[in-house]
């Protein structure tokens, strides 16, 4: 009715997948890297999963991390303050260039999250003789902490790691969280306990022939997306059989 050229559903459930298959929909599935909460107490019991190998390397990264010289808070609601944001956006600026070339966000974005988000968001700080260093942005739900953004005005190793992932592990952890949802790409999170899942969309299409076409490719990486998790898995840093007896 309004000569639009399609249709697209993002992140949908397996369940929504057969229900808009049925309706014409075209399936895509993704990948991204969650870290799953197995009823852990405290990191140590998290550390206790993994493989000795991959414990004692974690280890040291948290430990050379932990050397830059300030500390690491994190900061909710009201802990926010103005000055945070516009730190913060310093620090998406120097990321999105480094990554993307431009950054797409602006600064009314953040000053809009602090004035009606803040009580959903999580900033992980690191401040050094009072200013903020480096940062990353969460999202909080009921059940889950939605990783998004990090960015640095200084580059100190394993600072990324610390803030991005054992932090975000620590603070779902204390408050019962569910998972710890990195986003897609980088195979490096693997080793920090973020293990492979699939992720869905639906794409109807109006034009028959690019919709032919579409079908075709999204076939082909579906089984690619398939394989990949499964290998991925298997080179998990977990102890043998450690996620078959927690999905039991």
């Amino acid at each position: 009715q309004n000569n639009l050229s399609g249709v697209h559903v993002t992140f949908c459930t397996e369940l929504e997948v057969e229900i808009g298959k049925k309706q014409g929909f075209l399936h895509r599935k993704g990948q991204q890297f969650h870290w799953l909460n197995q009823k852990y107490s405290k990191f140590d019991d998290f550390l206790y999963s993994l493989a000795s190998r991959k414990r004692k390397a974690i280890r040291k990264e948290r430990r050379v991390a932990n050397t830059f010289g300030g500390e690491i808070v994190w900061l909710t609601g009201g802990q926010i303050k103005l000055i945070d944001w516009i730190d913060f956006w310093s620090f998406y600026q120097d990321t999105s260039a480094r990554k993307w070339g431009q950054p797409y966000l602006t600064k009314e974005f953040f000053i809009n999250l602090h004035e009606f988000m803040r009580k959903d968001v999580l900033l992980i700080m690191c401040r050094r003789g009072g200013k903020n260093v480096a940062g990353a942005l969460n999202f909080i739900s009921n059940d889950v902490l939605y990783g998004r953004y990090w960015g640095c005005l200084e580059d100190h190793s394993f600072l990324h790691f610390e803030v991005c992932y054992y932090q975000a592990i620590e603070y779902a952890i204390k408050n019962k969280l569910s998972r710890v949802e990195a986003g897609a790409q980088g195979h490096h999170k693997l080793a920090r306990g973020y293990m492979p899942v699939s992720t869905h969309s639906l794409h109807w299409v109006v034009d028959k022939n690019f919709k032919l076409a579409i079908d075709e490719f999204l076939q082909s990486e579906r089984s690619a997306v398939d394989d990949e998790n499964e290998i991925l898995t298997n080179y998990g840093p977990f102890k043998k059989n450690f996620l078959e007896k927690s999905n039991e």
